[in-house]
């Protein structure tokens, strides 16, 4: 696993030990250029996540629609998936079907901890828009995951 220092910071240009510029997201992480293990891509991470909203949009508007969840339904619902299901299985629903899932640095399950960290994180919607040249968005590096392909 990378140290602190290895990683630096989220606003510096990452570049392996060597002080060469990486040749591709997530080669300072250890992580394959493409195949499983490699580090998914911005697009496909964003499909995955209108796939979450879209079913968040659905259980908030069918199946809730007598709890009155306010204006604020469908992200609730979008927080609670994302804790429950990266929590559990490391990926959202969006995540299996486009090919990805969560995991900690190290490889490992993410665990409810960081599944709530990332999921609020995301929920605040800016985070999720700010990423490093591993294309990790700011949700991800304080949560210290990634979402890699499998």
């Amino acid at each position: 696993m990378a140290s602190r220092r290895e990683l630096g910071s989220w606003l510096e240009p990452q570049r392996p030990q060597s002080g060469a510029p990486a040749a591709y997201p997530g080669e300072r992480l250890g992580r394959p250029a493409e195949g499983p293990r490699s580090l998914a891509s911005f697009g496909r991470r964003l499909v995955a996540l209108a796939v979450d909203w879209g079913i968040a949009l659905l259980i908030a508007g069918g199946l809730l629609r007598n709890v009155h969840l306010g204006q604020f339904g469908p992200l609730l619902v979008l927080l609670v998936e994302n804790v429950v299901l990266v929590g559990t299985a490391g990926a959202t629903v969006g995540h299996r079907l486009l090919g990805m899932r969560v995991e900690a640095l190290d490889g490992s399950a993410p665990g409810p901890v960081k599944a709530l960290v990332r999921s609020v994180l995301l929920c605040l919607a800016i985070p999720p828009l700010v990423w490093d040249a591993d294309h990790r968005g700011l949700h991800d590096r304080w949560a210290a995951t990634l979402v890699a392909r499998t």
